[in-house]
């Protein structure tokens, strides 16, 4: 069966759509077979950024690794079995056929609760909930003292994830390996950044997560989404010599993907 990763949390501009692009590039880039869907049905911020990679690819004559993305499915109603929910059904068929084909699946939640977003997390194996480093995105994950600094409870996110692991322990699946990343690192406000982490660490003691470094806050990134390109593409679309800037960023990719930890992946690249 294909290993489904699936990027999510509750809250938009976090770097859900690059970390998927990253990482689906980046196993297709090692040899891997690799599914992708997108799971916001108004903004498909994924689906654009491959389908802007398609474009760019064709206008450019390049054959680059790139993502199986697929949309869902639709379900015509006179087909949907009596108290079956057509998002489950639209999703379910999605992965079922990508499946066979598929040593990875990528899946794009959107920034916030839905059903398709919900029964998503039930399927992950790996989930990976970017965070921007600060304490305003830190309620994603609990609920704050702010005059303390200390952990009052789960969030509703955490108490969702906590209700994800349970159907899978119930289902006898293996559990859920959870990665926070702290995205939009910045090289100002370092006493805080030390206070995240410390809160950080601690909340994953409690709720459990592991707690990986994501990508920086770089220009770069909002360059390469109207071509659909990643990182690792520079050097193949006539990039010939990387700034120290872009190396440093493709560093932060072979990071990810190492602490990852995904079965049968050695990061070569």
């Amino acid at each position: 069966m294909a290993h489904i990763i699936v990027v999510g949390n509750e809250k938009g501009g976090s770097g859900k759509s690059t970390t998927c692009m990253h990482v689906a590039t980046a196993l297709v880039r090692m040899g891997h077979r690799v599914g992708a869907l997108d799971l916001d049905l108004r903004q498909k911020s994924f689906g654009r950024y491959v389908e802007n990679r398609r474009a760019y690819l064709a206008r450019a004559g390049l054959t680059l690794p790139t993502p199986d993305y697929r949309d869902l499915p639709e379900v015509d109603a006179a087909d949907l079995p009596q108290g079956e929910n057509p998002f489950d059904l639209r999703l379910s068929a999605a992965v079922t056929a990508m499946e066979p084909v598929s040593d990875f699946i990528v899946i794009d939640c959107p920034g916030s609760h839905t059903r398709l977003s919900q029964v998503a997390h039930s399927l992950a194996d790996t989930l990976i909930s970017p965070l921007n480093d600060s304490f305003v995105d830190f309620d994603l994950l609990a609920r704050m003292d702010m005059e303390t600094g200390r952990v009052k409870g789960p969030s509703i996110y955490s108490e969702m994830v906590w209700g994800a692991r349970q159907l899978r322990a119930q289902a006898g699946l293996k559990p859920i390996d959870w990665i926070v990343l702290r995205n939009r690192l910045g090289a100002q406000q370092m006493h805080n950044k030390k206070k995240v982490g410390a809160a950080l660490e601690e909340l994953s003691r409690r709720i459990g997560f592991r707690v990986a470094p994501g990508f920086s806050e770089r220009v770069i990134f909002r360059e390469l989404f109207p071509r659909g390109l990643t990182l690792l593409d520079l050097k193949d679309t006539g990039v010939d010599q990387l700034n120290l800037s872009n190396i440093a960023a493709r560093q932060e990719v072979r990071d990810l993907m190492a602490a990852l930890r995904l079965p049968g992946v050695s990061v070569q690249f």
